[in-house]
């Protein structure tokens, strides 16, 4: 037997297009839902990657190829307006 899980408590990889809006519509968007969100993806992100009996070097290039775009992002605009300065 199949049991039948509430949209609710579906993760948001198993939820049909259809059913969006309504799955959006019961996540908690207080500041306390929020923080809670952030501290498991933090907690989940640290067991599988981090906190393992034979880690690798993937966790933590991860989080560095994240920290690498989000600079680049960030700097964005400055970026843009020197590539099209002449300096001679």
């Amino acid at each position: 037997l199949l049991a039948a899980v509430l949209l609710k408590d579906m993760k948001l990889m198993d939820v049909k297009l259809g059913q969006l809006g309504s799955w959006l519509a019961m996540r908690d968007f207080t500041p306390g839902g929020i923080l809670g969100a952030i501290r498991r993806g933090y907690d989940r992100y640290y067991n599988k990657y981090i906190n393992v009996r034979k880690g690798g070097l993937g966790g933590i290039s991860m989080v560095l190829a994240g920290y690498i775009v989000l600079s680049y992002v960030w700097s964005y605009s400055h970026v843009k307006h020197d590539r099209r300065r002449k300096y001679h």
